[in-house]
């Protein structure tokens, strides 16, 4: 366990040097930041004094060293639109973000087990296929294009959810929630279930699949004949054994909840770490659209690495495997 452990975490550092190493190699083609730096009058002396201050006078080996080395340390530099370090920025922006995605996550998480549950025990009626071809919409329809049919029908016509921002928030020893207010928890709720829509169908869809296919196993028709209850049959053998596959699927998704809330953010104006990037990419401010893409990077690496090591507590197989090989 503990080499394994080892290894999956040297694998996940790797991950993030390549795509620290992509990302800034990328950022290069987005334009020249000093453009939107300097005004219409501005002279060679201007640029290259600027340039050098900046270091982006200096070999790109040099900047991506730089750039790791700080990283290291917690430190982004400095953003070039707003003249504040970008660590500085991130943290004021990052729990708007988390919480949409904590949000979402649960949400998708619940109704999306308990949904697959549902239409897998109940295959054959009407409420199941009902459920079944609803979820189609949440599956096939863009995240954009959800978020504005909800603002359509719940802000527009019944005037009932805000459209646009994060409503009220308390700051609670630096972190700003909106969980403790109303108009915090309405203006959460049309973000939430645009972000967490698409996560929840395909979990869903994917526990109904596994959950048939799980029920038509031997084991199970002998624990009918043995006279247990239906309750005892599908939650306790197989749902257990249902959940084992579904676990690499959740966890994608949960990293995919946080990397996507840029889109939600952009339609909703939530003020998170998503609309944050879109405004850097307008601006070219490098430093943080490379803090953006490592943060992210750090959490989906970190959330998968989570998910192969809760295999070994889930599924016993794995554990034999390994205890066997040695």
């Amino acid at each position: 366990m503990l080499a394994y452990t080892i290894r999956r975490v040297g694998q996940s550092a790797l991950v993030l040097l390549i795509v620290g190493l992509v990302a800034f190699a990328m950022f290069r083609f987005v334009g020249d930041p000093i453009d939107n730096m300097l005004g219409q009058e501005r002279t060679a002396e201007d640029i290259e004094r600027l340039r050098a201050q900046l270091g982006l006078d200096q070999p790109f080996v040099v900047q991506y060293y730089k750039f790791l080395e700080g990283a290291v340390q917690g430190n982004f530099g400095v953003s070039y639109r707003q003249g504040r370090p970008v660590a500085e920025i991130l943290l004021e922006r990052a729990p708007a973000t988390l919480e949409l995605a904590a949000v979402s996550g649960i949400l998708a998480i619940l109704f999306g087990i308990a949904l697959g549950v549902f239409t897998a025990i109940r295959r054959d009626g009407v409420l199941a296929n009902a459920i079944m071809s609803v979820s189609l919409i949440g599956v096939s329809l863009p995240t954009f294009l959800i978020g504005i049919l909800l603002i359509y029908l719940f802000s527009v016509e019944l005037g009932w959810l805000p459209s646009f921002g994060r409503g009220e928030t308390v700051d609670l020893g630096g972190w700003s929630t909106g969980f403790l207010t109303e108009s915090g928890l309405k203006a959460l709720i049309l973000p939430s279930i645009t972000l967490g829509l698409y996560q929840m169908t395909l979990i869903m869809r994917l526990v109904r699949s596994e959950m048939l296919e799980v029920l038509r196993q031997d084991y199970i028709r002998f624990a009918r004949a043995r006279g247990l209850r239906d309750r005892a049959v599908n939650f306790r053998h197989a749902l257990k054994n249902t959940m084992v596959p579904v676990i690499t699927v959740i966890g994608l998704q949960l990293g995919a909840i946080i990397a996507f809330a840029i889109i939600t953010e952009t339609v909703f104006q939530w003020p998170g770490v998503g609309l944050l990037f879109i405004n850097a990419i307008q601006f070219v401010d490098i430093p943080v659209m490379a803090a953006y893409l490592m943060l992210i990077s750090v959490m989906f690496v970190g959330i998968n690495l989570l998910v192969d090591i809760l295999y070994f507590f889930i599924d016993p197989r794995l554990r034999a495997e390994r205890s066997g090989g040695h």
